[in-house]
Formats: structure tokens, sequence, C-alpha cells
């Protein structure tokens, strides 16, 4: 028989082979994720990139002449080797995360999106149908019920909370606090009225919950220790109060808001007879104005 004819009937065989290896491993990989660790051992792309390479180097030397027969093998074993482990490769899909989040069972008729999502129109991670507080600000966290927590549970939202640690059953106004809060960390440069570094980082958190709180108005009060004469330090406190009430509008607070009194050295809660108790007393409070 001549060499290539034999060449041809060999490398015939191994291509029926080989096909069968392929088309049995990627059926083994379509019927279930694990299929891959179950494959037989002739379905391994490894032995699939062996047969290749024998079946493409017999067709290589089978079409050749005496000339060039160990060129044509060569290359025609390596593309072999080359698609066998192609045609072996797994070909597993990789398992597809879920495009809405796990919502259990939903009722019949809910409002769904084009992913088959039920609608979640403040995107609280909520679904419409189950959200108890539908409208919630964006980035505002929430509870089961889409809510957003009130960790004192005076009935105040924590994002729009000025007294977040409230006591249990106290009574609280709209800032969620039981009477004018101390500022603090609210402090100025000396015997000025310009904000501190600090006090504006502070100032910031207010006025954002201020901003999530917009049916409150505020009284905003300055106090002065006793040091100085009485006119100066009600002029003094008035002026940081107002200071205050300027850096709030620059961040988003309506003036109408806001009203700034300055009390001066009228109202400590302190002795001024020592360094801590004066600097107790150089405060800014923050009220509601009804």
């Amino acid at each position: 028989m001549k060499k290539s004819t034999t060449g041809l009937l060999l490398g015939s065989a191994l291509v029926v082979g080989l096909s069968g290896c392929a088309s049995s491993a990627q059926q083994s990989s379509q019927g279930s994720a694990g299929a891959s660790s179950d494959r037989s051992w002739y379905q391994h792309p490894a032995v699939c990139g062996l047969a290749g390479s024998v079946i493409g180097g017999s067709l290589g030397y089978a079409t050749s002449g005496q000339s060039d027969e160990e060129r044509n093998t060569a290359v025609g074993a390596t593309a072999g080797a080359a698609i066998g482990g192609l045609l072996c490769a797994d070909r597993t899909p990789e398992p597809v995360e879920a495009q809405c989040p796990s919502y259990g069972e939903v009722p019949a008729g809910v409002a769904v999106d084009a992913e088959g999502c039920p609608l979640d129109s403040d995107n609280d991670g909520v679904p419409d149908y189950r959200d108890q507080c539908p409208g919630t600000p964006a980035g505002v966290e929430v509870n089961a019920q889409g809510c957003p927590l009130d960790s004192d549970n005076d009935g105040v939202p924590d994002y729009r909370d000025q007294c977040p640690n409230t006591p249990a059953g106290a009574e609280v106004n709209a800032l969620g606090c039981e009477e004018g809060v101390v500022l603090e960390n609210v402090n100025f440069e000396f015997d000025s009225a310009q904000l501190t570094l600090n006090a504006r980082e502070v100032l910031d958190d207010v006025a954002e919950r201020l901003a999530n709180n917009p049916g409150v108005r505020v009284r905003i009060e300055g106090h002065t220790d006793a040091v100085g004469s009485d006119q100066y330090n009600k002029d003094l406190s008035q002026r940081r109060a107002e200071s205050v009430v300027s850096y709030m509008a620059q961040r988003g607070i309506s003036s109408d808001r806001m009203m700034a009194v300055g009390y001066g050295e009228e109202q400590p809660i302190a002795t001024n007879e020592t360094d801590a108790g004066r600097a107790q007393n150089r405060r800014v409070e923050l009220d509601e104005w009804n």
C-alpha cells in the first residue's frame, strides 16, 4: 500500500476517534456544572492534543514528498496538537449570577423591570411592594421594611437626627434632641468670629442633617465666658452665631431657616472661675426655632 494511502487511512481513523471524544466532552460539559471533573481520560485536552498531533503528523506525512516529509510531518503534528486540545477544551459555561436580589417568591401582579426584578423606585434594596417608606433619599441606610434607621428609636431617623443617642423614652423635638444641643468642637480663633477648620467639619455634618430635614427651622445661639465686659461678650457671641449661620448657608441651608442669637455671658453652664469651666461656657448651641 502506498505511503499516502496508509497515512490518509490512519489519519481518517484518528479524526473519527478524536471527533467522538470531543463530542462526548462537549456533551458532558453541557450536562452539569461539575462535569469537567467527571470526564473520561480520553476526553482530557492533553490526550486529545496527543491524538491530534498523531493525526496532523499522519496527514502531513501522507501529503508530502520525500524532500519535505519531515518538515510537513512536524508542521502537521504541531497544528493537530493545537486543534485537538481546543476540541476537547472544557466549555462548561460560567455560572450566571442572578440579576435580582433574592426576594423570595414575588406575588402575582407585582410590577417588575426589564430584567424581571420587582421595582425598587428609591433604590434602597427593598422592593416597592415591601417598602413601607418609599422615597427614601439616596444613600440612606434602611431596615428590612425599607425605612431609614432610627438607632435611638426617638421617631427621628438617624440621617436627620442631630442627637442620635437620646435616652430611651425621652421626648424630643424635630431635631431629635430633648432641648438645645451644644455643638461640640465648634470653636473660633482667639477673640474672633473666625471658625476653625475642625469647626467647619462639624458644621458640615450638621448642615447635611438639616438638609435632610427641610421642614425644621433652627436657632443658632452664641455663648461666651465672663472674661471681658458684658457688652463686648454679647457682641462677640452674636458675631460668632452669625458666622455659623453664614457658613451653614454656604452649605445649602436657606438663611430663612436660621436665626442667630448672641447671649454673651448671660447663660453659663459651668463656673467661670476655672479654665475648664470657661471653656464649657464658650460654646455654640443648636435648638429648634418655632
